[in-house]
Formats: C-alpha cells, sequence, structure tokens
C-alpha cells in the first residue's frame, strides 16, 4: 500500500490530479451551478400538524395556498373623501384581479386596509411580485398619504431579499477570513493558497452535488441551506488541512523525500479524519428524523458537504503539496534534521505540565467556568416572532406595527379555520373563544369552508399564541375543523421542535459515543470526551444567550438553534478531541499513558488552537447575513468553538486523562 503512495505521489506525476480537480471541477461549477430552491409553502412547516395540512389544503382554494398581502395607505391626520376615492383609484390599478377584500377605512380615519391575493409561493418570486406591488402603489398617492405592504407574502418576501446575493457575500467573506487566518497560522505567502484553492473547489462542487441531489431526491431546502453548507465545508475542510499539513511539515524534518514524507503524515492523518468525517456526517443524517422538510435537508446537505471536503483533502491535497518543492513553505522552510517544532517545549506543552501538577484543580477550575457559563440558559427567552427575525426593519415589519395603531392587532395576519362541518357553529365557537376579535367567511371550495379570525393580539407575539390555543380549545369538540396561519404555525413549530430535540440529541449523542468507542477502542475515553463536549454546547448555549440578549440587544432565542447549535457543537466540537486523543494514543504506546497525553498536546495544541479560532471566525462570518436566526447561530457556535479548542482540549480533557491515568483508556492497555 505505502509503494503504491510512494508512486503516486512522485513529484513528476503527482501535480496530474489537482490541476484536473481544479480544471474539471471549475468547469462542472460553471456549466451546471446549483440548483434553484424549490419548495411548497409547507415544506418549512413541521410534517403532521394541523397548521401545516391548512397550508396544504389552501392550495387547492382558488385563491392559491392562501399567501396575501395587506395594502396600507395611511396618514398622520384622517383622510377625507375625496383622499379615499382617490386611493379606491390606486388600489384597483395596483391591485386588479387580485385584490380579495376593497379597501376599508379606520376608525380613526386615518388608514385604509385592503387585501392582495400573490398567484405565487415560490420565495424569489413572491419578492418580485410584492416589490412590483409597492410600486405600483406608489404612483399618483395623494400628498402626505403614505403607501406600504405588509401581511404574510409581504414578509416573505422581504425574508427572500435578504438572501438575494447572500451567497456571493457569504462565500467572499469566508473565503476571505480563511485566507486570512491560513496567512497568519503559516505565516507564509505561498503556502495558504494550496489548501485555499483545494477547499474551495470542494466547497463549490458540494453546493452542486448538495443541492441537484436534493433536487433528485425531492428534499426539501431553503435559502439558508447553501450558505450554512458553505461555512460548514470551510470550516470543517480547512480544519482537516490544517492536520494533514502540520504532520507533513514535521515529517519533511525527518526526511528529504517528499513522497516519504506525505505518506508518514497521511497514514498518521487519515485515521483521525476520517474517524472525524464519519462522525459529523452520521450525526448530520439524524437530521432526516426532524419532523421539519427543510431540516432533513439541511442535514442531507452538509453531510454530503463534509464528504466532499474530506475527501478533497484527503485526496487532492497530499498530491498538491508534494507537487511543490518544501520552498512553499518559506520562510520556515523545514530542513532534514532540524527537530520540528512540535517536539520543542511548545507554549501547550508549558500549558500540559502545569495542568499535569494539578489535574484534579485543573478539571475542577474547568468544569466551574463551563458551569457559571451555562447558567445563562436559566434566563433564555425562546420562540423568535417574524417581526424579530430581521436585524433591520423591513418595511413588512414597520407597516404591521403602522396598522395595529388603527386597525385590530390581528388583522394583519388573521387565524385561518378551515371546516367540513357546521359552519354556524364553528363560527359560533369561534366567536366565543378569549383572544378572539371577529371572524368572517373567506370564501368555500370541494366542501371546505375557510374563516379568516382576528385575534385580539399582534402577530407573531405570544399572546397571540395563547390566542390560538384557546380558539382550538374552543373548537376541539367540532369534527373536521382545523387551525392554522402563521400564530398557529409557531404553536405547532414549537411543539416539534421539542419533539426534535427529543429524539434526534441523544441519538446524536449515541452516535457520537459509539464513533469514538471503534476509533479509541476503549469505553472510558468516549464517555468522557462526549460528557465534555455537552458540557461545552450548554456553556456555549448560556454565553451566547448572554451575547445575544445584551451585547447585541436580540430580544428571544429562535427555537431552532439550540438543535442546530448542539448538532455542530458535539459533531465538530469532537474533532478537536479526536484529534488530540487519537495522537495521544499513538504517543502512549511508545510512553505511556501520562507523557503520550502530555506530548499530544504539545504537539496538535498549535494546530488544533488555529483550527478552532479558524472555524469559530467562520461560522461568526454567519452574522453578515442581516437575519437573526443566524447570527445568533454563528455567536452560539463560535463561542462553543473557542470553549473548546481553548478550555476542554487544553485542560479539561488533558486533566482528566492525567488523573485517570491508565484508566482513561480502559479496557484498551497502552504503551508501557
Amino acid at each position: 500500500m505505502d509503494t503504491r503512495l510512494r508512486g503516486i505521489l512522485r513529484p513528476r506525476v503527482a501535480w496530474i490530479l489537482p490541476v484536473l480537480y481544479l480544471l474539471v471541477g471549475g468547469a462542472l461549477i460553471g456549466a451546471v451551478g446549483t440548483a434553484p430552491v424549490d419548495r411548497g409553502a409547507a415544506d418549512q412547516l413541521p410534517d403532521g400538524y394541523d397548521s401545516t395540512q391548512v397550508v396544504r389544503l389552501l392550495e387547492d382554494f382558488p385563491s392559491g395556498d392562501g399567501q396575501v398581502a395587506v395594502v396600507l395607505f395611511s396618514a398622520d391626520e384622517a383622510i377625507d373623501a375625496a383622499g379615499r376615492a382617490s386611493l379606491g383609484q390606486v388600489f384597483e390599478r395596483a391591485a386588479g384581479d387580485t385584490a380579495v377584500a376593497a379597501l376599508q377605512p379606520a376608525q380613526d380615519g386615518t388608514a385604509l386596509v385592503g387585501i392582495v391575493s400573490m398567484e405565487s409561493t415560490d420565495a424569489a418570486v413572491l419578492a418580485d411580485d410584492v416589490e412590483a406591488l409597492r410600486k405600483a402603489l406608489r404612483t399618483g398617492l395623494p400628498d402626505g398619504v403614505r403607501a406600504q405592504v405588509t401581511g404574510p407574502a409581504a414578509i416573505q418576501g422581504d425574508l427572500a431579499q435578504v438572501f438575494d446575493g447572500a451567497d456571493v457575500t457569504l462565500l467572499a467573506v469566508t473565503a476571505s477570513v480563511v485566507a486570512l487566518l491560513l496567512i497568519i497560522t503559516y505565516r507564509s505567502p505561498f503556502l495558504w493558497l494550496v489548501p485555499l484553492s483545494v477547499v474551495g473547489i470542494a466547497d463549490r462542487l458540494a453546493a452542486v452535488a448538495a443541492t441537484h441531489g436534493l433536487t433528485a431526491l425531492g428534499v426539501a431546502f431553503d435559502q439558508s441551506t447553501t450558505g450554512i453548507l458553505s461555512v460548514l465545508v470551510f470550516g470543517a475542510g480547512t480544519d482537516y488541512a490544517l492536520l494533514l499539513i502540520s504532520r507533513y511539515r514535521d515529517e519533511l524534518h525527518g526526511t528529504a523525500s517528499r513522497p516519504e514524507a506525505m505518506v508518514r503524515a497521511w497514514r498518521r492523518t487519515a485515521e483521525a479524519v476520517a474517524a472525524s468525517a464519519t462522525t459529523v456526517v452520521v450525526a448530520l443524517l439524524a437530521l432526516l428524523l426532524s419532523a421539519f422538510p427543510t431540516t432533513r435537508g439541511l442535514g442531507l446537505a452538509c453531510a454530503i458537504g463534509v464528504v466532499v471536503a474530506a475527501l478533497a483533502v484527503l485526496v487532492v491535497l497530499p498530491l498538491a503539496l508534494v507537487a511543490f518543492p518544501r520552498g512553499i513553505f518559506w520562510p520556515r522552510r523545514p530542513v532534514v534534521g532540524q527537530a520540528p517544532a512540535s517536539e520543542g517545549r511548545s507554549v501547550w506543552r508549558r500549558v500540559g505540565d502545569v495542568v499535569a501538577r494539578r489535574p484534579l484543580g485543573a478539571a475542577a477550575a474547568a468544569v466551574v467556568l463551563l458551569a457559571l457559563l451555562a447558567g445563562g440558559i436559566l434566563g433564555i427567552r425562546s420562540g423568535l416572532s417574524e417581526a424579530d427575525q430581521f436585524i433591520d426593519t423591513p418595511e413588512s415589519i414597520a407597516a404591521a406595527a403602522r396598522l395595529a395603531e388603527s386597525f385590530p392587532a390581528g388583522s394583519t395576519d388573521p387565524a385561518v379555520v378551515l371546516t367540513r362541518g357546521d359552519v354556524a357553529a364553528v363560527v359560533a365557537a369561534a366567536e366565543s373563544a378569549p383572544g378572539v376579535d371577529t371572524v368572517r367567511p373567506a370564501g368555500e371550495h370541494d366542501g371546505l369552508t375557510r374563516l379568516d379570525v382576528v385575534l385580539d393580539h399582534a402577530p407573531g407575539t405570544p399572546q397571540a399564541r395563547e390566542d390560538v390555543r384557546s380558539l382550538r380549545a374552543a373548537l376541539a369538540d367540532l369534527p373536521a375543523t382545523l387551525v392554522g396561519g402563521t400564530d398557529a404555525q409557531d404553536v405547532d413549530s414549537d411543539a416539534a421542535t421539542r419533539d426534535d430535540r427529543a429524539l434526534v440529541l441523544p441519538l446524536i449523542l449515541v452516535v457520537v459515543l459509539l464513533a469514538l468507542g471503534l476509533l479509541l477502542r476503549s469505553v472510558v475515553a468516549p464517555v468522557v470526551l462526549v460528557l465534555t463536549v455537552v458540557a461545552t454546547y450548554l456553556a456555549a448555549l448560556g454565553a451566547g444567550w448572554v451575547l445575544s440578549s445584551s451585547v447585541f440587544g436580540f430580544d428571544r432565542l429562535d427555537v431552532g438553534v439550540p438543535l442546530q447549535a448542539f448538532l455542530f457543537l458535539v459533531a465538530l466540537g469532537v474533532d478537536y478531541n479526536i484529534f488530540l486523543v487519537a495522537r495521544a494514543a499513538e504517543e502512549a504506546e511508545r510512553y505511556g499513558a501520562r507523557e503520550g497525553m502530555l506530548r499530544a498536546l504539545g504537539s496538535t495544541g498549535g494546530v488544533i488552537t488555529s483550527a478552532g479560532v479558524l472555524l469559530a471566525a467562520v461560522f461568526a462570518v454567519l452574522g453578515v447575513l442581516p437575519l437573526v436566526v443566524l447570527a445568533q447561530l454563528g455567536i452560539v457556535i463560535c463561542v462553543g468553538v473557542l470553549l473548546d479548542t481553548l478550555v476542554v482540549r487544553t485542560v479539561l480533557v488533558p486533566a482528566i486523562a492525567l488523573r485517570l491515568g491508565d484508566r482513561f483508556w480502559w479496557p484498551r492497555r497502552p504503551g508501557l
């Protein structure tokens, strides 16, 4: 096997595959591109819930799936009869046949509202249609009157505009951050170009493979999928590259042959990278059990991305590195016979020696720190409303707030009741429910009657969700009756998210535990590592919430953040423990458990810290998108990766391993 590897890695032929990778990969990316987002109205809603069934049933109604825009004309003073007539003409001209309800004046006379049905459910098309409606409404307005568009369709359209050009922005910022950190890490003007090129092509190939694969399989995905995928591929791929390059440079000190050095480095790195990638992939695939179609799509897409990144690093990067002479490392060119940096008294070895003097005290201090940070969880307020999703307030949200000043708070987005039963009984029961303002018929199709129920409280608020629960309780005894609408979707999504956490989180832990057990051939070490990763997650979630609420001013945490943060922190955070403990197991065969752990910490400390800082920075890049949920996810993962890199991997795991000694590896008995 090694002989074949040396033959493939000969400098005269090693350049062929990397060049083909760049040329063919680039051509494929340019010719095929990523598949467009194509999701239905219910793809972001949990399967099997009433509000999701309502959305699907509404697709057959003459007015489509119920996506409507609310047109608001407002002024600082009461609008006179002439002004109302003029606005009626503006509304008729702009809305045309799509008008669902004519303009209705507010009791205070300062506003008029009309309802328009939007034909498309595609987010990008919806954004264009809403913008066209806004432009049409602003033509011919009387002096002093403002025209705004809000409602579910407008909010979805504004949400889609957040991602307009976002992939390019996110990719550019991510690549720039990775390039800067690679330059700082390697302190070389040339070396960083090699891993960045390999991982950059892998990122685009992963996006092409994932989006087309999901489309072919009929798995839903949304605009955020490719953004998170890109961040993950860059982060994981660069981490793997850092580990391989660090080991390759060390081996170049021991032999004049670049192929020989790469064979040794690859053989000692591939198992850890493969184990790490396999753990991440299987953990990501656990998301296929989610109730949310787009969450299932995210899990599958990211799993494909990690496979592509690992293959690129293990197959293409070794050849690309060997194709270049040692001068690629200039000015830190490795010289044969010179001791590698990892053999010296590095800062991480000195940290290890300090921990070794009092391992129990060091472990206790780390646990106390993590516990204090985890205390922030007690203050978490979850349930991000639509109005709170945006960092910058778009027109749809501002218009909803203005509409609530002149109309019942729930007018912008009423609850939707569908029934095949006695309509009069349903109306009477709905009107008797606490929190209901008005009930009005809104159409009939194929035996189904639609009722729009205006709630007392503003959409997206906790009070509106309580109104939905009261409405459902009032209608519970009536047959063939469902309650939907945005607030009902929020209630159902919260319930489904709790179910997802109860199912997926334990499964991810079991997957990681089994993967570590197989890699380390141990029982105690995997349990310790999993417990430390869980502690890191809890501390990151608590500290992330404190930062989100105190520094960035976010009032609530999106309900999906804890699950996604857990997935990425456990799956990716265990990477660094794998890199450390796999090296410790290797060193323990020669030097014993105690010295093996200290040597592993000294030799891997620099590269793992660089990888952790890079991964944290890459996930922080999600904050460039003006969407609160991605900013919150980036904050929690960034904090978690830094804690895992600087506290757990540096202090806590070595302290526990040193305290337990050979028992850490039980039933395995490494070395001396």
